[in-house]
């Protein structure tokens, strides 16, 4: 298995553009919240607390594991995230006119579109193209920098 810092190395590669980066630093946490409102909507047929499970807390789980494989220090930070996204999906799924599910789905495009302006401007195709996996060390990429910033080891 590769290390994280040869998975963000390998990222990186493809996103030194100054504009390919501060559009990933708004794309990159939409894409993962949109997804995870999408599968927060998605109940399983599980009752904890007389609720409905939502799937994403099965799969975030998974993904938890996943991260702790290559940094727990980027599975500790992508826990708070979780957090972040479960508030939020509960706040939208308030105050919203429209279902978590369709804010999410349009948010979802709005942001792929804006990644593939990006790597357009980069002049380089996106990673996850050459690797599935490199949709998972994005956001621990943009991790990697606020860790960088307030002197937390990877």
């Amino acid at each position: 298995m590769k290390s994280l810092q040869s998975w963000l190395s390998e990222y990186g590669e493809s996103h030194q553009n100054h504009t390919n980066k501060r559009i990933h630093w708004i794309c990159v946490p939409a894409i993962f919240f949109s997804i995870f409102g999408m599968l927060y909507s998605v109940k399983l047929p599980i009752t904890i607390s007389g609720r409905l499970l939502p799937l994403i807390f099965v799969l975030f789980t998974l993904l938890l594991l996943y991260y702790a494989r290559i940094s727990r220090s980027i599975a500790l930070g992508m826990l708070i995230i979780g957090i972040i996204c479960t508030i939020l999906c509960i706040a939208i799924n308030r105050i919203s006119p429209f279902p978590l599910w369709q804010v999410c789905l349009l948010l979802f495009v709005l942001a792929w579109i804006g990644q593939f302006y990006g790597h357009k401007v980069e002049g380089k195709k996106p990673s996850f193209l050459k690797d599935l996996q490199f949709l998972l060390i994005g956001p621990a990429w943009l991790m990697s920098f606020i860790y960088k910033r307030l002197g937390i080891g990877l």
